[in-house]
């Protein structure tokens, strides 16, 4: 929501847009990874360990997010 406000704030414009959508995006997309890694957890016995590929888009999206969220604020 602050994205949202940041990015309205003094009109809309197209890179201001962009970048919240973004945010939006990259948000999302670690939500989708965290839900499914949760429902792996609990669905296996034994959970398999976590591939390096999703290891990575997990860290990856946060700083992905913060990056989006600090040029929104600039």
């Amino acid at each position: 929501m602050l994205g949202v406000k940041t990015t309205l704030h003094g009109g809309p414009t197209a890179a201001g847009i962009v970048a919240c959508a973004l945010c939006c995006g990259l948000w999302l997309a670690f939500l989708l990874l965290a839900h499914i890694r949760i429902r792996s957890l609990t669905l296996a016995q034994t959970p398999a360990p976590l591939t390096a590929r999703h290891a990575v888009l997990a860290a990856l999206c946060p700083v992905a997010t913060a990056v989006c969220a600090a040029a929104l604020i600039v």
